[in-house]
């Protein structure tokens, strides 16, 4: 197992410098002028070649590559060009708030994803499990942004349940539950196509294993209803747990709509921010935070895949 886990961070290493050249060379090729774009078109030459050479943009892309790469590598991921603080000290702050909100989306994402996937397996026929099929169906054909401003809409503005957006109340903080109150719209609107694509695999997944001689020859030993639907969910629950670490890998990366709707001062939000103010350090570096903590989740998945398969254990 330990040679396993080692040979998939080896692997990753690889993955990771490309995504850094991918990253960089995106970032760097943007149409467009930063220097125009901080300073506006009517800027002095003067002032337009200090901040040139300040932000190194007249050295070639490769020697500004190594330079950012060296650097990135020592923790140093440069200066916010818009806010003129170092980047890191505005990352860390959204990437916690972007971690308890694709946190609590994930848990709403596993839970429902397995219940529907799970009732729409059982017994595919009744209306239970039809419902549970179209209902899965309807999640993952929701678009995430119309999602969100109809939760708005409904929930917010029109019902008053929850708030519409931010993480507290600014006028009086309700500690730990004010802070879930605000959470709750968010997770859901940001949960609700993950959780139809896990409910959709896993209830395909499941229903298979039913179908297979394994729960044959469970019903023919005697055992229970519950007893045989265990045993075949623990056999379906690689594909939970393919699909599962996909999704949250999705969820880090792709809440930027949900954060930017809800004002949910994540990194998502963070990017969209320094997008418009053209504030290619802090893109960069949230850019490359985005795609290490996929390739981590993906590393995760695999160990986890590893330890509750025994025929992929005895392969290794």
């Amino acid at each position: 197992m330990r040679r396993y886990l080692l040979r998939r961070v080896l692997f990753a290493v690889p993955t990771l410098l490309g995504v850094t050249v991918v990253v960089f060379a995106a970032i760097a090729l943007v149409p467009g002028d930063p220097v125009a774009a901080l300073l506006g078109p009517g800027a002095p030459v003067a002032a337009r070649e200090q901040l040139t050479e300040r932000l190194g943009l007249g050295e070639p892309l490769p020697v500004r590559y190594v330079r950012w790469l060296r650097h990135a590598l020592g923790g140093d991921l440069g200066v916010s060009i818009s806010a003129q603080r170092p980047v890191g000290e505005l990352l860390l702050p959204a990437l916690g708030q972007t971690l308890l909100l694709a946190g609590a989306a994930f848990l709403l994402v596993l839970v429902g994803g397995t219940l529907l996937g799970a009732l729409g397996a059982g017994r595919p026929r009744r209306p239970a499990a039809r419902l549970s099929r179209a209902l899965a169906t309807l999640a993952v054909s929701a678009p995430q942004y119309s999602v969100a401003l109809l939760f708005i809409a409904v929930f917010a503005v029109g019902l008053g349940w929850f708030p519409a957006g931010g993480t507290r109340n600014v006028f009086a903080d309700g500690g730990t539950a004010d802070r879930l109150h605000h959470l709750v719209l968010p997770a859901v609107a940001a949960a609700v196509v993950p959780l139809g694509l896990t409910a959709r695999v896993f209830g395909a997944a499941l229903g298979e294993v039913l179908r297979s001689d394994l729960a044959d020859g469970l019903r023919a030993r005697g055992l229970g209803r519950a007893a045989v639907l265990r045993h075949c969910v623990h056999n379906a629950s690689p594909a939970l747990l393919t699909i599962g670490g996909l999704q949250l890998a999705y969820l880090l990366e792709g809440v930027v709509f949900v954060e930017t709707l809800f004002a949910w001062p994540g990194v998502g939000r963070l990017l969209y921010d320094a997008l418009t103010a053209r504030d290619l350090p802090l893109v960069q570096a949230g850019v490359l935070l985005v795609a290490v903590a996929f390739v981590g989740v993906n590393i995760l998945v695999d160990t986890a895949h590893a330890l509750v398969d025994p025929r992929l254990r005895a392969a290794l």
